[in-house]
């Protein structure tokens, strides 16, 4: 009748990764409230647990002294991109101790740099999973009880999530777009605007904000420089123009020379340097800022994750912004991630058009075209051995020993961790983004700015 039969209070508070319970909350011993109740008035004795609370053991073992008959999950349980199979197998494994049936229940929708992807599931006292709605999306399921195996159940295996909702680059895809459109729809902008350079970055972040606003809710502003190829400038023209995304041109130039001749008096602006560089990113990031203020949209920042582990990004400049879709994805995702949105439309996406963006674009070398004929790999390795070598680091939280073991060069994966360690304060610095990976470098990678242990290797 809409009141309150019973009151459930989380017993297990997690204080890891992104995690920080015991901060906020006071913790409950002993399981004073965790009763079972019944539902609806009829006689199956349920045990309510939250989220953390099946992780543990500790809790199920409780319900099943008490006679439970079924046990329900309800949760907050942000993605990753190992979350849903480990979801799957702790659940099986509260199964196999206890031979309760269990339903666990996830919410839908992005909140910060968190998505929470659904894919909620029941399964039968055998572990076998008998109903699961998608992920990504709000549904309701109606599960008949007793929850019992039947022709439809879903067979035990090792990578029956992605069976179930995909694999890793639907998952993916999906994440970001659901993130991307609650971020700006339940902060009241109007829309994102963002500098399309040509490049596969800023390319797969506009297509992926084409997916979730509308075309009617993205703009895209051209930025050349002198060093700008007309390459570039096709490329960009081609992608606006595949999804009719309303485009703008602001040549920088001018601004260039502006503060060549604001700051000739007091620094060398003749030879080429970093310095000279960081002017034209600043110079676009101004430009982007002042069209957000006179539009209300909001600004999305492209850079990706190998970027801002090694610290290749601008501060108040390409790191202008409101969020950043691509923030946790290394730069050969990103061109996986293109090279899937050419072949396939995601199930949240506003529109069907394939292909998304022009081959070239993932195909021609990386390059910042901050100088003539610069590209990415004239300062850095290879992305697939850079991302190597930071997936070790960052994900697999190996030493420089066991990179070395797995074949890396000893001075290279010296020099990126050197280069991930000094690049902290920018990471500090910059705008939220969705989660995808089992670490991210926001909130599961707090390293001090200031380390003495930075010069023993």
């Amino acid at each position: 009748g809409g009141g309150i039969q019973t009151i459930i209070h989380k017993t297990e508070l997690p204080n890891t990764g992104v995690f920080d319970e015991k901060r906020l909350y006071a913790i409950e011993q002993d399981y004073p409230d965790a009763v079972p109740i019944s539902i609806g008035g009829k006689t199956v004795s349920t045990g309510i647990l939250v989220c953390e609370d099946v992780w543990a053991d500790a809790l199920t073992r409780h319900y099943v002294t008490l006679g439970a008959d079924l046990l329900i999950v309800i949760n907050g349980s942000p993605y990753d991109c190992e979350k849903q199979q480990h979801r799957l197998n702790v659940i099986q494994e509260r199964i196999a101790c206890s031979g309760i049936p269990m339903c666990y229940v996830n919410q839908v929708g992005g909140q910060d740099d968190l998505v929470f992807d659904g894919a909620s599931f029941a399964c039968d006292a055998r572990g076998h999973i008998i109903a699961h709605a998608p992920s990504f999306e709000t549904d309701v399921l109606h599960i008949p009880y007793p929850l019992e195996k039947s022709d439809d159940c879903i067979p035990i295996v090792n990578d029956t999530a992605c069976h179930l909702w995909g694999d890793v680059h639907t998952q993916h895809y999906n994440a970001m777009v659901l993130a991307l459109r609650d971020y700006v729809n339940k902060n009241g902008f109007s829309g994102v605007i963002l500098g399309l350079s040509g490049g596969v970055d800023s390319a797969l972040s506009a297509v992926v904000a084409v997916d979730a606003l509308g075309e009617s809710r993205v703009q895209c502003v051209m930025l050349p420089s002198p060093y700008t190829s007309q390459e570039s400038l096709d490329d960009a023209q081609a992608i606006v123009d595949t999804f009719s995304i309303p485009y703008d041109t602001v040549n920088i130039e001018p601004a260039m020379r502006a503060f060549d001749t604001m700051l000739s008096p007091v620094m060398d602006m003749k030879t080429a340097g970093i310095h000279l560089e960081n002017i034209q990113s600043r110079s676009r990031g101004l430009a982007l800022m002042a069209l957000s203020n006179k539009t209300g949209y909001m600004v999305l920042t492209t850079g990706n994750k190998s970027e801002m582990a090694v610290g290749y990004a601008t501060l108040y400049g390409d790191m202008c912004g409101g969020y950043n879709v691509l923030k946790d994805l290394y730069k050969t995702q990103v061109f996986e991630l293109c090279h899937w949105r050419n072949h396939y439309v995601p199930k949240l996406s506003l529109n069907t058009i394939v292909p998304a963006m022009p081959e070239r674009v993932i195909t021609k070398p990386p390059s910042a075209e901050l100088r003539p004929d610069q590209k990415d790999e004239d300062s850095l390795p290879a992305y697939d051995v850079l991302d190597g070598i930071l997936c070790g680091l960052i994900e697999g939280e190996k030493s420089v020993d066991d990179l070395v073991q797995q074949g890396y060069d000893r001075d290279t994966v010296i020099r990126i961790w050197k280069l991930l360690d000094i690049s902290q304060y920018k990471r500090n610095q910059s705008p939220p983004g969705v989660k995808l990976s089992v670490r991210d470098l926001a909130k599961e990678r707090r390293y001090p700015m200031t380390n003495g242990f930075r010069h023993l290797l």
